[in-house]
């Protein structure tokens, strides 16, 4: 999937979420702001790591925007480590997903899987 075709998708599914719980980090201050804001609201979060050249977060953002919709007491982050290189210099595996409850990172996942992923959310969520 070239980087056009994954902004493509990113942005038409961005436009799909019906709840507002998903954003886009732009930054490395913005990514810096969204964690502050998780850590004080103690808000149940999830952050996928991903980047545009890489060929497995392209196949499984689709799926984490869909998903979104299906749990809308979690807020759903995408972070390019290209765009926030200071805050994710951390990232070893694309794609992440790092949950977030009460503050406080509880759990890590590496790699893709729809399923997995569902999995996943479904634990974190309250609903």
């Amino acid at each position: 999937m070239a980087n056009s075709e994954v902004l493509k998708a990113t942005e038409t599914q961005k436009q799909i979420n019906r709840h507002g719980n998903l954003i886009t980090a732009s930054s490395d201050e913005n990514l810096k702001d969204i964690f502050h804001h998780i850590r004080t609201s103690k808000s149940a979060a999830v952050i996928n790591f991903g980047a545009s050249w890489c060929h497995v977060c392209g196949l499984i953002l689709p799926s984490f925007n869909k998903l979104s919709n299906k749990f809308p007491k979690l807020a759903f982050v995408y972070a390019d480590i290209d765009e926030c290189p200071e805050t994710t210099q951390h990232i070893r595996y694309t794609p992440t997903f790092h949950f977030f409850r009460d503050g406080e990172r509880v759990d890590e996942m590496f790699g893709a899987g729809e399923e997995r992923l569902h999995d996943r959310l479904w634990m974190h969520s309250d609903s």
